[in-house]
This record gives structure tokens, sequence and C-alpha cells, in this order.
């Protein structure tokens, strides 16, 4: 029903009554008479939002009385139908909203967020607790075997009838005001982690002279000088502006940290910016989150246990591929002992350019970038800066269209003519093979201050053929490097990964095919979603694709066949440390949410050491994301389910093994198979059952160890 997709887009918001004329002149409170149903975004200011959004949950609940106190009987027509129905406005702001709360935020938008948060909460409480809506539900699900309910019917019912009882359908008043109350105060939690990391990742910056870029290339030395440039230009003072004159500055943003640590020669500097980023939330100051992130997992322990689950992840896993945390635990730790002892070889292998160099010291985390780089080059000759100038961004969508093409007959057409919410996104039309519209694909791709960190894929409007053929707008946001004087935006080739994996996402999104909009798109479960974006990315390192795209941005020139062999050959490389940072989190993850309601966490700092030191994590890797800046579990949707990504890789190590069987990495047959069983279906089916209609059977570990290196295998 309805009030799923509601929930995905805004899980921290409330409802609050407002008279209707409120919304007048607002561009939420008027049809859009816009190309494609893209949002006028030149004309929504942030003012427009709190009335949209009063108005959007005033008229919801409206239209949810309308539906209890309809006096027929309850049927799938007058009920889930109608719930599917109920609350366009409120849907249609909070798509704005959110999205642009993450990907081009300011003070007002952070300050409306807080405001909001507990808001939409209590509102969403309202629907999810109704026990005359839950009462119209439970009747239709009792007589289920009686009515003559399509595939897709039947799964929406049980959806929507498994929502209401896991939002609390089923407790008694008491209960279900302690539920409201958590809700609410887990929102507020989720929004001001997410903010206080935005601040503590802008607040570090490592401002250099010219002395200090020993070992750095032009281009990044040029990036460096340019972020100094923008940031004396924004400078409101001439003290402020005379801090950066002359200057060079790095922040703990990915593409500013990544490529110093890799290229310059001063270890003390690496350590400083390597720190920086490490102890983002831990720094005792009024953006920590250490409190935040105990207050978070105690409360949803307590909330689970109310619900009559053992942990939080116990309740999450429920709706998951994978279904208890035992299930999940064996996961992570068949691969934990092989991606950690290939760590330590990694280890030992660049401790032994350090001694070759003269050097006195050990392997230290800030020095992991500078030396598995060394050791890369020394393996397989393989130079990152070689490929940058082969990986502009026009190359690389380039490469992406044209791999959906062969596979799917897809077609794309940028179009200039539609407003954008920043000069940054550029705007595409998807068609397919047979010219009809499929959707409309918004890409901004470069890092910016006001845009939290990461790569994800969301969406301005959603699928659904309930009342006609409703076609959707999707985006992906990135942080990759942005254009530096002539040259374009060069990509490494784990940028290139990325805009793959996120445009897989996209595409789950275009190509969905569904009747009922909460259905649509990766509305599935976490573990399983993440499968059509990180299949996609096996084709990127496809000669054949590579060769279609991977031109020199100054000569034109091919890539090399001798470096497509050199990055081939390179591809398990370093997989110990991608492995082991990653499980890491994912282990920390779960021990966040397998704590009891009356156990909860004192010392989040103490807790995380734990966690680590139980697995035997060595001090040069730390997880991926420690606990004060791992939005993903506290600010977002992966709580329980940052292990998602690696049972999604088993599944999309397994389904691309399938092309490979069958000799051609286009076969037509697969591909269509994959289109009509994956990226078509949303969550219209069970996952497992999803995923076997395209493969043939249930999916193997195999593949995935020997891709990544871990079956014994050598590089």
């Amino acid at each position: 029903m309805k009030i799923l997709l509601l929930i995905v887009v805004i899980m921290l918001f409330s409802a609050c009554q407002t008279s209707t004329d409120q919304t007048s002149g607002n561009p939420f409170d008027q049809e859009w008479d816009t190309p494609f149903g893209v949002p006028p975004f030149n004309e929504i200011k942030d003012e427009h939002y709190m009335p949209a959004f009063k108005k959007g949950m005033e008229e919801n609940l409206v239209e949810i009385d309308a539906i209890v106190n309809n006096p027929e009987a309850p049927t799938f027509a007058n009920t889930l139908e109608e719930l599917e129905r109920a609350g366009k406005l409120l849907t249609k702001v909070q798509l704005v909203f959110y999205n642009l709360a993450s990907s081009n935020t300011n003070p007002k938008l952070q300050e409306l967020q807080r405001e909001l948060s507990p808001m939409v909460s209590a509102h969403n409480d309202k629907i999810s607790l109704n026990e005359g809506l839950f009462n119209r539900v439970e009747t239709i699900w009792q007589a289920r075997e009686n009515l003559d309910l399509s595939n897709e019917q039947r799964k929406l019912l049980e959806d929507t009838r498994k929502f209401f009882v896991r939002s609390g359908a089923l407790l008694n008043k008491e209960q279900k005001a302690q539920i409201t109350e958590i809700n609410s105060k887990i929102s507020g939690l989720t929004t001001e982690f997410g903010q206080n990391l935005l601040a503590e990742t802008n607040g570090f910056e490592l401002i250099l002279d010219e002395d200090d870029l020993d070992g750095l290339s032009e281009g990044i030395i040029a990036a460096a000088a340019e972020t100094a440039a923008q940031k004396m230009e924004n400078a409101e003072t001439d003290e402020e502006k005379a801090k950066y004159k002359d200057k060079y500055v790095f922040t703990p943003h990915r593409t500013s940290m990544y490529p110093f640590l890799t290229q310059s020669n001063r270890r003390d500097l690496r350590e400083q910016l390597y720190k920086s980023y490490v102890q983002r939330g831990d720094n005792d100051n009024e953006t920590d989150n250490k409190e935040i992130a105990a207050k978070i997992a105690k409360l949803r322990a307590e909330r689970a246990q109310l619900m009559g689950y053992e942990t939080h992840a116990h309740f999450m896993l429920e709706e998951r591929m994978l279904k208890t945390p035992a299930e999940v635990y064996d996961l992570l730790n068949q691969l934990w002992k092989p991606a950690l002892e290939r760590a330590k070889v990694e280890v030992a292998d660049m401790q032994a350019v350090v001694d070759k160099e003269g050097h006195d010291f050990k392997i230290a985390a800030w020095d992991w970038w500078q030396y598995s780089e060394k050791v890369r080059k020394a393996k397989y000759d393989l130079d990152e800066a070689a490929l940058k100038p082969y990986l502009s961004l026009d190359n690389v969508l380039n490469g992406v269209f044209e791999t959906t093409t062969k596979l799917w007959g897809l077609s794309f057409t940028e179009l200039f003519d539609i407003n954008v919410y920043h000069p940054d996104a550029r705007v595409w039309e998807v068609k397919d093979k047979d010219g009809s519209h499929l959707g409309i694909f918004i890409g901004d791709y470069f890092t910016r201050s006001n845009k939290r960190g990461g790569a994800w894929m969301s969406s301005f409007k959603g699928q659904s053929n309930l009342d006609g053929r409703e076609r959707p707008v999707v985006v992906n946001v990135c942080n990759f490097p942005a254009p530096v004087g002539d040259a374009p935006s060069l990509l490494s080739f784990e940028n290139v990964i990325t805009l793959f994996h996120e445009f897989g996402h996209a595409m789950h999104g275009i190509l969905t095919d569904v009747t009922y909009p909460s259905m649509a798109g990766t509305s599935g479960p976490r573990d399983f979603t993440e499968f059509p974006a990180q299949i996609l990315e096996h084709w990127a390192s496809e000669p054949e694709i590579l060769k279609s795209f991977a031109t020199h941005y100054q000569t034109g020139e091919v890539i090399p066949d001798e470096l497509i062999n050199k990055l081939l050959k390179a591809s398990k490389f370093n997989q110990g440390f991608a492995n082991t940072e990653y499980l890491a989190a994912s282990l920390l993850d779960m021990d966040w949410h397998t704590i009891k309601a009356e156990e909860g966490v004192k010392d989040t700092d103490a807790f995380e050491e734990a966690s680590l030191a139980k697995i035997g994590l060595i001090n040069e890797i730390a997880p991926r994301y420690r606990s004060t800046y791992f939005a993903h579990i506290f600010a977002g949707g992966y709580a329980a389910g940052y292990y998602s990504y690696i049972y999604s890789a088993v599944l999309d190590s397994d389904g691309f093994e399938a092309f490979k069987e069958a000799g051609d990495v286009f076969d037509s047959e697969l591909a269509a198979k994959l289109r009509t069983h994956v990226y078509e279906k949303g969550s219209t089916e069970e996952a497992m059952e999803l995923y076997k209609n395209f493969r043939g059977r249930q999916p193997k570990i195999e593949a995935l160890l020997k891709v990544r290196g871990l079956d014994g295998s050598t590089d």
C-alpha cells in the first residue's frame, strides 16, 4: 500500500493541522505542467516545504478516514487500492525535500528537517497504528482464499497486512503509545546524526603551502588549488580570505583524501588527514555522534522487544532473504578468515617496500593507499594515474549507456531544456527499444560541500500502472572529482564501478513495470535490491565494453589492450583490505543491532573496540565505517542490513557467471530474463523466487569467492 512507499521516503516524520489556504501559490499545490513530470525546481523555494508538508499530511489523514469510514464492506479495491492512491501530495513534497536535503542542502533545509522529523514520524504512526484501517485489511486477509486476486494483488495484501502487524497493530493501547514515542525519538536522532556527520566532514581542512606538496601530481595540486580558490571566494571576511590565498586545501571527502593518501610523500600530513576522517563524530564536541548512536541502538532494541522480538536484528531480518542473525553471522564469518589472512599478506608486501626504501617505520593505516599502490605498480605495472585519462565522466556514461543498450535495447537522449536543482545535474530521457518512453534519468556527479558523502539512487517520481501509465524520474547522486581547468572530470576505476553500480539501481527504478506504486523499483528486501546494482558492475571491466568507451581525453586513443590486461590481472589486488574493512563494518552493524533492550551501550568507543577485537581486526585497517560516521545504519535504511552488499555479491557473482557460462556477456535470452524477472518486478514476488526465475536455481557462493580471490587462488 502507499504507506509503505511513504515510509521509505520519510522514515523521520509526523502530522500537524493547518488550513488549506496555506499552500496558495505553492508549486506543490499545483499540477506540474512540466516535461515528464520533473519537479519545477526553479519555482520551489525553501518556504514552500512546510506548508506543503502540513497540507499533505492533513489531506492524507482525510483520505485514511474516508477509507476507514466507508460503509461498504472492505474489498481489495476500496481498501488496498485506495491506500495506494492516498498521500499523493505528501509523497510529492517528500520526494523533492529529502532528495535536496541530501544532495543540495542549506541551513534552512537542515532546520526544516529537524522540525519535520517528529511531525512526520507521528503522522506515519497515526496511519500504521490506525485500528479501523487494520481491521479492514485484516478482514480482506481472512477472506483472501475466496477472492479472485492476481499474484501481484495477493503479494500486496500480504505485504500490507505484514506492515501493519510489524508496525504494532496487534499491540495494546499503551504499547502503541510507546511505539509512537520511540519512533519519534529515533527519527529525531537519526536526523541529528546525519547533520552532525555533514558538519564534521566539512569541518576539517588541511591547508597546505607549496612546500607541502611533495609527491602530488599536477592534477591533484590543481584540484586542491581550486578548492582553496572556491573557499576564498565564499569567505565573508578579509581575514578568512587571507587564510586561503595561495594555498592548497584537502578535506576528508574521499575524492580529496584518497588521492592525497596515495601520492603524498609527507607521512605526517597523510596521518593528519586520515585521522580527521576516522575521527568524524568522535571529537567530544557539539557534533559528536557517540551518544546518539548508542541511543538509537537502544531505542531500536526497546521497540523490537515491544514487538515481541529478541533484538532489532531479529525484527529486521524477518523481511530479508537471510532471515536470522545467525544466518548473517555465518555468511560474514565464512568470508572473514580468508579476507583477513589475505590482508595480512598485503601488509607484509607493503612492509617489504617500506624496508627496501630504507624507512624505519611500520605500515600504519594512513600508509595503506600509498604503499598498496607501490605494490600494485611493482606486481602488475599498473598505474592508476595512467588509467584516469581514459576514464572521463562522459566516456564512462557512454559506456554504461552502451551496456544497457546492448542488454535491453535502451536509448538515452540528453535534455537541456529541463530545470534542475543544481547546475551540476544533467538530464536524459530513457526510451525502450520500440521508442516508447521509459523514464527520466538525472545524474548529479560532483562533490560539493552541501552534499552528503557517498553515492546513491533515489526518485523524484515513482512508477505505477494503477491509474494509467506513470513512468518514473530517478536520480543518481555521486561524489566524483569535478573538472579542473580544461581537463574533464577524470575517474578512478573505483569511481567507474560506483557509477555502474548506481546506474544499476537507476535501471531498477526505470525498468520497473508494476501496478502498485508501493511495489515498484527498489522496494524489495535490502539484501536483494543491491543485486540489480551490483550485477551491472561486472560489465564495467569487460574488455568489449572498456574499448567501446575508454578513449584518452586528449588524444582520442582507445585504451590499449596492454592496459586492459594489467587492469584485469590486478582485479583481485588489495581484496584483503577491501573485504576486511567491509566485513568489519558489517559485523559491527550486526553487533550494534543484536544488543537487547535491557543492555544498551554506555561507551560507544569501548563497544566498537570490543566488536573489532573479537574478530581480530588488524591495526592497519579500520572498518569501512566507524560507529560515529556509520550513516548507513544510524541515518539511513541499512540497520542490521549492511551485510546486504555481500549477500547481493553472492547473487551478482553467481548471476553474472550465467552470462560467462553462456559464452556471451550480452546473451539475449539471459538479458531478457534478467530484465523480466528482476529489474521489472519490484517487490511483486518473493526475492528468492525472482532470482531463481532468472538463474534457474538458488545462488551459490563459489563464484563470489573466485571473483574476489578468496578461494585460495593467487592473483
